[in-house]
């Protein structure tokens, strides 16, 4: 392709660009752009970067006053930058804004008034003056808004529901989830002045983690890092017959290993690969939905995630160094998963190769472009030397400065002022959704609501992991159509982690009995529950008998069981198992109609149907559900390297042949009964049982199969243009 043709078809992927950005955004841009109030959201975007660097720095503030702080100027510029309702009129544009105005100020207060006033209520005996009450019912009621500007209005319906069930209903409930009741004060207190709720745990990850995080890779964004992604993609693998399709695997990848929103890599992504899939051969439909797949899985790429990787840390209290870690094969094997069907479309549509002369080799482009790679570097040297997340990130801020200058582009004060501000504006919804998410995590803790689901969602499956899997699937799927994926898998994680960390590490338990390798000190459990079983703890036995060993063992015992027959790694892997499974299944709404923000960004820079291109995005997306059972049933996060690594390489060729299967592809068309082989071969590389003969006996079989399909798909060739 020419650059000439690279130009002309770059005007109307901005334009779509422009319009997606418009249609996700609430943001007002007759105020952003406004000479007085524009400069005055500006400032105050300095002045939040400023301040939550110094916080996550140099400050003794207490976490408390920090929370309250974070909440009161994302509130206020929130309420300036996202109008309460939108009007055509001049007027009533101006009375929006001075309620706004009085809005964001008064979430600003709220948070002084805390400061000012928490010793006072300690010395009351934290008893409530009218003040605490006018001060604590606002500041509910702010956050509940703000919530509303920025997702909708499903997280304050849902939060309005969880206050009241506490404070009102829940008393009113007949069985398991029955609930006496707590005072308004009580339930005001531990939601804004007890340091719980709006300004509990969530809250501080917010302020902490993801907002420094999200900070450095506006940093990276703006230090020309985007453009050199792209460009490294496209020497990559864009000479390859569907390289345009790769690029968009890869670039996705690489950008949502910084950037941690799916929508934002869309869009930042999609306004180049889109064109050139398109350009290559790639049906429009197809090109949207490989966009939308690839940057869903920007999410589960390290070393961001999102915000899912610093809130994994903080339930699981397994360090972010570790949880990156374990994350790493898992993500490389869903944009894989990916890659391939982008593998198959190419030789099903004969896409073309794209041979662009203007485009720079590979050499050219790390020639000119090996410093943005210092700040990861920097990161994850900070990381492993043994600096906290925070520090680490600020460092790498600062070696992103330092790097900018061994360009021809060095970052002036002016560009490090917008790289603030474009950070600040890029986390101010996920903080307003985190302080908000803080309620509903509040409640649930406070009524022990998460322990009864878990056990109701143990009671459904019958004890089964499978089924627990499926119904917490398509739980993530019903909450991920009102829920951001980040509240959707804190919900979630709640509710459910429990449940599925239990029956893991049960399985583990079970496999320790069945082959006769029971710790002494877990025989003592047996001791007092089962005595007269206790000979048969001494030798291997069937898995039914340790099914049976296992009931007899009273409830109150269980966990005090598990403590001492595993290990804390495997009792602390089988925690982050079960939250990577949430993790991973939460991201399926971006792709899943009907509700797919990401499928329907793709669909308006390809102009193709939303609702179409978010079934093929689903089709494509296949990882995110696939992986997650090899958490469950496979040591892929939970084993030693050797043992990651074969789980990966065999799922990988799995997969591939699961694909193959889906799509009745490979090389060339397979007839129907090759395509209904795919599954049991795929089956045999992912199925857990343990046997490295099976493995390499499925992985025979699929490459004999490759082989034998490439020969015959050569009669084709694609052309090169």
């Amino acid at each position: 392709m020419s650059s000439t043709e690279t130009q002309t078809s770059r005007p109307d992927a901005n334009a779509s660009l422009d319009k997606v950005r418009d249609e996700s955004s609430s943001a007002s841009p007759e105020r952003l752009d406004h000479p007085v109030l524009g400069r005055c959201i500006f400032a105050l975007a300095i002045v939040i970067a400023v301040s939550h660097l110094y916080f996550n720095t140099l400050s003794t503030l207490s976490e408390l006053w920090t929370s309250a702080l974070h909440f009161g100027l994302f509130g206020l510029l929130c309420a300036l930058t996202m109008p309460m309702i939108r009007t055509r009129s001049a007027g009533g544009r101006r009375l929006i804004l001075g309620v706004d105005l009085v809005l964001g100020l008064a979430a600003l207060g709220c948070a002084l008034y805390l400061i000012g006033f928490e010793n006072a209520l300690y010395a009351r005996g934290v008893n409530f003056s009218t003040a605490d009450w006018v001060v604590s019912v606002t500041a509910v009621c702010l956050i509940l808004e703000f919530a509303r500007r920025t997702t909708g209005w499903f997280i304050p319906v849902l939060c309005i529901v969880a206050l009241t069930y506490v404070a009102w209903w829940g008393q009113y409930v007949e069985g398991l989830f029955n609930f006496p009741g707590l005072t308004w004060e009580t339930v005001l207190f531990r939601s804004y002045i007890g340091g719980q709720g709006m300004l509990g745990s969530i809250a501080r990850i917010s302020w902490t983690y993801v907002f420094m995080f999200i900070l450095f890779g506006a940093f990276l964004v703006k230090s020309g890092a985007g453009d050199f992604i792209v460009e490294l993609a496209r020497c990559a693998a864009g000479r390859f017959v569907g390289g345009p399709g790769f690029v968009a695997v890869f670039a996705s990848g690489l950008m949502g290993s910084v950037s941690g929103s799916s929508v934002a890599n869309t869009v930042s992504t999609g306004v180049i690969t889109i064109p050139l899939m398109r350009k290559a051969g790639f049906p429009a439909r197809f090109a949207a939905g490989v966009e939308a797949a690839a940057s869903t899985g920007g999410q589960l790429m390290p070393p961001v995630m999102g915000a899912g990787a610093f809130i994994m840390a903080s339930y699981t209290q397994v360090s972010y160094l570790t949880i990156i870690g374990v994350a790493a094969l898992p993500a490389l094997l869903y944009f894989l998963s990916v890659a391939m069907f982008v593998r198959i479309e190419a030789k099903r549509s004969h896409a073309v190769r794209l041979d662009d002369d203007s485009t720079p080799t590979l050499k050219d482009v790390l020639k000119g472009g090996w410093h943005y790679l210092l700040p990861l570097i920097v990161l994850v040297a900070a990381l492993i030397y043994g600096f906290t997340p925070t520090y680490a990130a600020g460092i790498a801020i600062v070696s992103v400065i330092v790097a900018s200058w061994l360009s021809k582009k060095p970052m002036m004060p002016r560009d490090i002022l917008d790289a603030m501000v474009q950070g600040t504006r890029n986390i101010m919804t996920t903080a307003i959704l985190l302080i908000t998410v803080g309620l509903i995590v509040n409640v649930v803790s406070t009524t022990g609501i998460g322990n009864t689901f878990s056990l109701m969602i143990t009671d459904w499956a019958g004890g089964s992991l499978l089924i627990t899997i499926v119904l917490v699937a398509l739980a993530s799927l019903i909450l991920g159509m009102g829920l951001p994926v980040t509240a959707a898998y804190i919900v979630l994680a709640t509710l459910s982690a429990p449940a599925i960390y239990n029956l893991i590490a049960q399985s583990q338990l079970l496999e320790l009995l069945t082959t006769g390798q029971l710790p002494e000190q877990a025989k003592a459990i047996f001791m007092l529950a089962a005595p007269d079983k206790l000979a048969l703890l001494n030798s291997p036995m069937e898995m039914a008998t340790a099914q049976q060993l296992l009931a007899l063992v009273p409830e109150s015992f269980s966990s005090q069981l598990l403590e001492q027959a595993l290990t804390p790694h495997a009792i602390s892997m089988a925690l982050v198992s079960a939250h990577m499974i949430i993790f991973w299944l939460s991201q399926d709404s971006n792709v899943t109609p009907p509700v797919c923000l990401t499928a329907f960004a793709a669909a308006a820079i390809a102009g193709t149907p939303p609702m179409r291109t978010g079934f093929t995005a689903w089709k494509i997306a296949k990882g995110l559900y696939i992986v997650p059972l090899l958490f469950a049933y496979s040591p892929l996060i939970s084993g030693d390297f050797s043992e990651m690594l074969r789980v990966f390489v065999f799922g990988l060729f799995g997969v591939y042949a699961i694909i193959a299967g889906l799509e009745g592809f490979l090389e060339h068309r397979l007839a129907w009964w090759l395509r209904l082989l795919m599954f049991p071969v795929g089956a045999l590389m992912l199925w857990p049982h343990g046997t490295l003969w099976l493995d390499l006996a499925g992985l025979a079989i699929f490459i004999l199969l490759l082989a034998w399909s490439s020969k015959q798909g050569r009669g084709v060739q694609p052309i090169t243009v």
